[in-house]
C-alpha cells in the first residue's frame, strides 16, 4: 500500500456541516428566516428508511425545520403530486426532497418533475438540469453527490482544472452527466465513459481525475489507473466476504481501493468518503434555497 492521500469525505463533510449550521444560526438572527427542508418517503424499503432518517437529524442538527411525510407504498400518484404542490407553496419549506426509488406503479419523472425548480435541492428537474449543462449556475440546485465530489476534487487540484484531463465512468442522471457538466465548468477535459466504451481501461489510464460512478464492485484497479491521479469513488455496492468462516456483508466502491492507492495522488475510500459529502450538500442546496428565496444568495 502506497502512499496515496485517503480522501476522508467524513472530515471534510463535518466542517461544511459546521459552516451550514454557522450560517443558518446568523440567517435566523438576522433576517428571522429559518431553512426548511420536507422529505417524503413512500413505502417501506429499509435503505430509504435509514437515508431519511440521516437526512432529518442532520437539517434538525444543522438548525433547519424539518419535516418528513411518510406515505404508504400503495399511495395513489394523484395523492403524491397533491402533497408536493402543497409543499410548493409552503412558505416554511425551502427543499423538497422525494426519497427514491419509488413503488412501481409510481412515475418518477412526473413525481420529480412536479417540484418546484426553486425548491429541488436534489437537482433533478430538468430546469436546473438545463442551467447546470449550460453553465449558469448562479440559481441552479446542482445534484448533491457531484457537488460534493467537485469540492473533494478541488481540494487537491484546485477550482480551475485547466489542462487536466478526466474521465467519468456513467452516465447517470444523478451522478455521471451532472459530474460531467461541472468538472467542464471547470475547464477540465471530460471524457463520459460507459459500458459500452471500448478500451475502457485504455481511456481510464490517460486521465488525471477518475470518477467511478458504476456501481461495479472494485471494477477499477490500479493498473488502470495514471500515477498521481485523483480518484473518487462514487460506488456503493454491497458485497458478500468470509470473516473467520462466516459470511458478512460489506460495503465496497467501484474501485480497488487497496491497488489505487499505489499508483494515485488521492483517493476516496467506502465508506467515508463521497456518502457523507452528498446529505451535506443537500442541506448547503437548502440553506440556499432559502437565501434565494429572500433574495439574500451573495
Amino acid at each position: 500500500m502506497s502512499n496515496a492521500i485517503r480522501i476522508d469525505g467524513k472530515a471534510k463533510a463535518a466542517e461544511l456541516s459546521e459552516q451550514i449550521t454557522a450560517e443558518t444560526a446568523a440567517l435566523k438572527e438576522q433576517h428571522g428566516l429559518q431553512p426548511g427542508l420536507a422529505v417524503v418517503i413512500i413505502g417501506e424499503d429499509p435503505a430509504s428508511q435509514v437515508y431519511v432518517r440521516n437526512k432529518g437529524k442532520r437539517a434538525e442538527g444543522c438548525g433547519f425545520y424539518s419535516v418528513q411525510h411518510s406515505l404508504d407504498a400503495d399511495v395513489a400518484q394523484d395523492a403524491v403530486l397533491e402533497l408536493i404542490d402543497e409543499l410548493n407553496n409552503d412558505d416554511r419549506i425551502h427543499g423538497i426532497l422525494v426519497q427514491l426509488p419509488l413503488p412501481d406503479h409510481l412515475d418518477e419523472q412526473t413525481i420529480t418533475q412536479s417540484i418546484s425548480p426553486a425548491k429541488d435541492v436534489d437537482g433533478f428537474h430538468f430546469i436546473n438540469i438545463g442551467k447546470l449543462t449550460s453553465g449558469n449556475v448562479a440559481d441552479a440546485f446542482v445534484p448533491c453527490t457531484p457537488a460534493g465530489c467537485m469540492l473533494m476534487i478541488e481540494d487537491h487540484l484546485g477550482a480551475d482544472l485547466s489542462g487536466l484531463k478526466a474521465v467519468v465512468i456513467g452516465r447517470s442522471n444523478i451522478v455521471g452527466k451532472p459530474m460531467g457538466a461541472l468538472l467542464l465548468k471547470a475547464n477540465a477535459t471530460v471524457t463520459t465513459c460507459h459500458s459500452r466504451t471500448p478500451d475502457l481501461p485504455g481511456v481510464v489510464r490517460d486521465a488525471d481525475i477518475v470518477v467511478a460512478a458504476v456501481g461495479r464492485p472494485n471494477m477499477v484497479t490500479g493498473e488502470w489507473i495514471k500515477p498521481g491521479a485523483v480518484v473518487i469513488d462514487v460506488g456503493i455496492n454491497r458485497v458478500e466476504v468470509e470473516v473467520d468462516g462466516e459470511t458478512r456483508s460489506k460495503l465496497t466502491g467501484d474501485v480497488d481501493y487497496d491497488s489505487a492507492c499505489e499508483v494515485a495522488k488521492a483517493v476516496t475510500p467506502v465508506p467515508g468518503g463521497v456518502g457523507p459529502m452528498t446529505i451535506t450538500m443537500l442541506m448547503f442546496n437548502t440553506l440556499r434555497a432559502a437565501r434565494l428565496s429572500a433574495g439574500l444568495e451573495s
